[in-house]
């Protein structure tokens, strides 16, 4: 979190808790900052566990214009839809922890071809995904086929410390292979080891010759810290953990109360004046 003294050229924002409302949806007051960025000349894009068909209606109200990236930075693609680049998750790690939640109490979600697998179509964060991932679930029992091409998995329960317990032993056994962390409380999502914030805001920031210096970030959850650690200035929503927040340089309000727009208003303006 160490904060230098270039200007701000490039700010990338996490959506779900941070960019978007509890609804999903984007104010009026996020989209107008986010044109006063671009017309002060600061590039602007996003960083999401979402998938491209979740991330995509975004672009265009916000007008963006640069490199975005799905999967927390897995893949990473133009504007237009057109891909970049793309890690998948190694067979052996998707295996792996679809072994070790056998008799654990979660849901199971695969991003695949693009497409959105469930191993259930009941529950509000089924109803959540649908708007977030912009896509209907395919009803699976067996996910086998798809081990070889996973993008993510994600196992999503209400229960918060069986959800910490099982990600404690996931990343024991497998997280030297992986990127595996919660990108909400209710949700563990495990991605190729480059698929995460941290490598992902870097891969951004080169292909925008910026340095990390002159890049500012916002987020809210522990996916979010990789990023953090990266960029010149961090900026977490004023609902995040407090361990979130700790690794921060500023705290916003929070993303109910158009976080990223004072975000930007706050530490990244005026540090473009200056």
């Amino acid at each position: 979190m160490n904060q230098g003294s270039a200007p701000i050229r490039l700010v990338i924002s996490d959506v779900d808790g941070t960019l978007v409302r509890k609804d999903k949806s984007l104010s009026p007051q996020v989209v107008a900052a986010v044109r006063r960025l671009r017309e002060a000349g600061v590039a602007f894009t996003l960083i999401s566990a979402r998938p491209v068909s979740g991330v995509m209606p975004l672009i265009a109200p916000l007008g963006i214009d640069s490199p975005v990236a799905a999967i927390n930075g897995g893949i990473i693609f133009r504007p237009d839809g057109s891909m970049i680049a793309e890690h998948r998750i190694d067979p052996h790690v998707t295996r792996g922890v679809f072994s070790l939640a056998e008799n654990v109490a979660v849901d199971r979600w695969v991003f695949a071809d693009n497409r959105w697998y469930a191993s259930s179509l009941e529950g509000v964060h089924v109803e959540h995904e649908r708007v977030a991932s912009n896509q209907q679930p395919i009803l699976r029992e067996d996910f086998a086929d798809l081990h070889d091409r996973a993008d993510k998995v994600t196992f999503v329960s209400d229960d918060a410390p069986l959800l910490r317990d099982f990600a404690q032993r996931a990343i024991a056994e497998f997280g030297a292979g992986a990127t595996i962390g919660q990108s909400q409380t209710y949700y563990l999502d495990v991605t190729n080891a480059r698929a995460n914030k941290g490598d992902g805001v870097t891969a951004l920031a080169g292909m925008l010759g910026v340095d990390l210096a002159e890049v500012a970030v916002f987020g809210d959850m522990d996916n979010d810290i990789a990023m953090f650690a990266r960029a010149g200035v961090s900026v977490a929503m004023g609902q995040a953990p407090d361990g979130v927040k700790a690794a921060a340089n500023h705290v916003s309000t929070s993303n109910e109360q158009d976080g990223v727009a004072h975000a930007i208003d706050t530490f990244v303006l005026p540090r473009v004046a200056r």
